[in-house]
């Protein structure tokens, strides 16, 4: 028996894991206790990895589909296959008749989303879309209009804070996105109990503010009034730090402007706390000897996601926190990111039959996919899907279902047969984590601690299954495109090399260390306007040009949320430690007695009002769709909210334990097409919508 130092790849703390390997299986995966950042902290999830690694539902191999079904076929067989299909779809529609979708697993994927981005550059594929469009495009979009870049993403100094403001999050399930922090609710309590106060901004009481900090319950998708308020106050009680906006800001009269309309007492009832609490909470704020911002999905996935990111950084900027110890920073990592995401020059958008649209970080609309399938001219005719389930993850997946179906050729990429791999022409086999090469990549610029770790595969892959970069590289070579595969092989880590070698290392030099990690040096805050801002003035817009046009929606939305009916219930989405998105669902383990589905929860006066107990079913219904769930009741969340899991429903009798307990899929209830999703971002509106319920019969 050996062990073999790797470490997680499902979220961006990638917490060092410890394998145990005999004869060329994993026996065991547990925390690495020695690791110099995470120090024997893994969540339940990861561990789990090892169940997925030993799946028997697992694809095994190529799969085509013929007649009488999929039939097993060769590498050789389905590369030619997808290149005739390819060929044929090109000449007949014109190279945009081809698309792609990149699902989340691939952000922590070191050589497969390159090879990915690689292959769409040779084949001329230019309608891409991807899951970042469902949780996290506006903040891409944000950072490349307020700071110059779409990789800068400033992390909150929790060590150092002495008061920490966290929007729509709950790191106890989520252990922080667009953070890499190891344990990140020992932090929090370490801060804690050296004096910070720590307030969650949620619709929710949720598990990470137990024992921690006090929750501020505003109501569903206002968090953006809530941050004008507190700006409002603070700048009519001079309490902006007017040197520091002086010497680092640009265009801040615009930002004035804007938050001049949303006075405390004028969004109060909109946002549902008293003018009272708003002010109290922006004094506190401000008057901090330092202090933090954090946000997360659960403002990302509302309609003005990218306003809220703005906006959260100008409560940093406006009191001097920004870039200062106990504020927030942006911190390098082994690769000076900061200029890789560069803002183009222009305007960004272009003219489409669904209107003005643009790509973020060379992505559409997911929210479109269905309409550009299905669209009488240029029609997408082929879609090569990888590492994602758009079917369960994707706003109302019966016209998805629709658009999929009238496909010429459905290419899948994949660990498991999926809903969306049921529908493929040819389905994929790839590797899981422990049987691939990765250095923590996904962490790059935002980690509190910076660190590299390399892991080789642990375990040699099973069956016929490939890692994603050779996928894509038989792909192009089969189409008589360049592939890596006619080369020496170590041309591979030209990317990942070159980006280590910004810090003086390499593959080859991290392979060679015990535990494969390199510690990097930690300048922390004070660096920003030297090193890593990217606009051309060298200062943050604080009201870019670019959001005139959602700044004036800001305000339509407001009149409209100002004369909703008073019992009008909006649907959240709700984490929990015991999925991810549309993945795990096939671990046993994972499915306890709680959760074996994705009930609705109600506040308890609500479930009253409506006449329905704990464990009855229900009927819930929105503009877009009707779905049937149990009801659980929950004292935390805020009356008028309700709130259930995203990524179930799962169908796929190829997956036997999701299929079991198949859950409810809620994306069934919420907008596509035109007008469902943030224009500036192509974020897609998933939380925040209004629904009735009624009781079965």
């Amino acid at each position: 028996m050996k062990e073999v130092k790797t470490f997680c790849r499902i979220c961006e703390p990638s917490c060092a894991l410890v394998a145990e390997v005999e004869n060329s299986e994993i026996v065991s995966v547990k925390p690495d206790r020695n690791h110099p950042i995470s120090k024997g902290f893994a969540c339940h999830k990861g561990l789990a990895t090892l169940d997925i690694h030993r799946d028997t539902d697992r694809l095994s191999h190529p799969l085509s589909k013929s007649s009488q079904g999929f039939e097993r076929v060769t590498w050789d067989e389905a590369s030619d296959v997808a290149q005739r299909r390819l060929s044929e779809i090109r000449k007949k529609y014109g190279n945009d008749a081809i698309a792609s979708f990149a699902g989340n697993p691939l952000a922590f994927n070191t050589l497969g989303q390159p090879a990915l981005i690689e292959f769409l550059k040779k084949t001329g594929i230019t309608r891409n879309f991807s899951s970042a469009t469902q949780d996290c495009a506006n903040k891409f979009a944000c950072s490349e209009a307020i700071f110059g870049s779409n990789t800068i993403h400033p992390i909150p100094d929790i060590e150092r804070t002495h008061f920490l403001l966290a929007f729509g999050c709950n790191p106890r399930v989520s252990h922080m996105s667009f953070m890499s922090i190891a344990d990140p609710l020992k932090s929090f309590r370490n801060a804690k109990k050296r004096g910070a106060k720590i307030r969650f901004v949620d619709p929710r009481i949720n598990e990470s503010s137990a024992g921690i900090g006090e929750t501020v319950l505003v109501n569903p998708d206002t968090d953006v009034y809530l941050m004008a308020a507190m700006l409002n106050h603070l700048d009519a009680k001079n309490k902006f730090d007017e040197e520091f906006l002086s010497t680092h800001g640009n265009n801040v009269e615009g930002l004035r402007r804007f938050i001049a309309n949303y006075p405390p007492e004028r969004v109060a009832a909109v946002v549902g706390i008293s003018r009272e609490q708003i002010i109290d909470l922006a004094d506190e704020f401000a008057d901090a000897e330092s202090a933090a911002v954090y946000m997360s999905t659960g403002v990302n996935m509302g309609r003005q996601g990218t306003l809220a990111y703005w906006l959260l950084f100008m409560l940093s900027a406006v009191t001097g926190n920004f870039d200062q110890p106990g504020g927030n920073y942006y911190s390098r990592g082994f690769y000076p990111a900061a200029g890789a995401g560069k803002a183009r020059q222009g305007l960004p958008y272009f003219d489409t039959p669904f209107g003005e649209v643009r790509d973020i970080m060379g992505f559409l609309p997911g929210n479109l996919m269905a309409d550009m399938i299905l669209a009488k001219e240029s029609p997408i005719k082929a879609l090569v899907v990888t590492a994602g389930n758009p079917l369960i993850s994707v706003g109302d997946s019966s016209r998805l279902r629709e658009a999929f179906q009238s496909l010429e050729l459905l290419i899948v990429i994949d660990l498991y047969s999926s809903e969306t791999a049921e529908l493929a022409d040819l389905v994929l086999p790839a590797t899981d984590m422990y049987e691939r090469q990765d250095i923590n990549i996904c962490g790059l610029g935002m980690q509190n601690r910076p660190y590299v770790q390399y892991t080789d595969m642990v375990v040699p892959p099973k069956y016929e299954r490939k890692p994603e970069w050779w996928i894509f590289a038989k792909l192009a070579q089969a189409m008589g495109l360049e592939s890596v595969l006619d080369h020496d092989l170590s041309r591979i880590y030209q990317r990942p090399n070159y980006m280590l070698s910004k810090s003086g290392l390499s593959i080859e030099s991290l392979a060679q260390r015990p535990d494969k990690t390199e510690l990097l040096p930690n300048p922390g805050p004070g660096m920003f306007f030297d090193e890593w801002i990217q606009t051309e003035s060298g200062k943050i817009d604080c009201c870019p040009e670019l959001f005139q046009e959602p700044i004036e929606a800001c305000e339509d939305l407001f009149l409209s949320m100002s004369h909703e009916v008073e019992d009008q219930l909006k649907l959240i989405t709700r984490r929990t430690n015991y999925m991810i998105n549309s993945w795990f669902h096939n671990i046993p383990s994972l499915k306890r007695k709680k959760h074996l589905d994705n009930p609705l929860y109600m506040n308890p006066d609500d479930a009253e009002a409506r006449q329905v107990l704990e464990d009855s079913l229900v009927r819930i219904s929105s503009r877009h769709g009707e779905i049937v769930a149990r009801v659980s009741i929950d004292s935390g969340l805020k009356r008028g909210t309700v709130a259930m899991t995203h990524g179930w429903g799962h169908t796929c009798a190829k997956m036997q334990v999701a299929n079991k307990y198949p859950g409810v899929n809620v994306n069934e209830l919420l907008p596509s097409g035109p007008g469902s999703y943030e224009k500036i971002s192509n974020q897609s509106f998933m939380t925040g919508i209004p629904v009735k319920i009624e009781a079965c019969d």
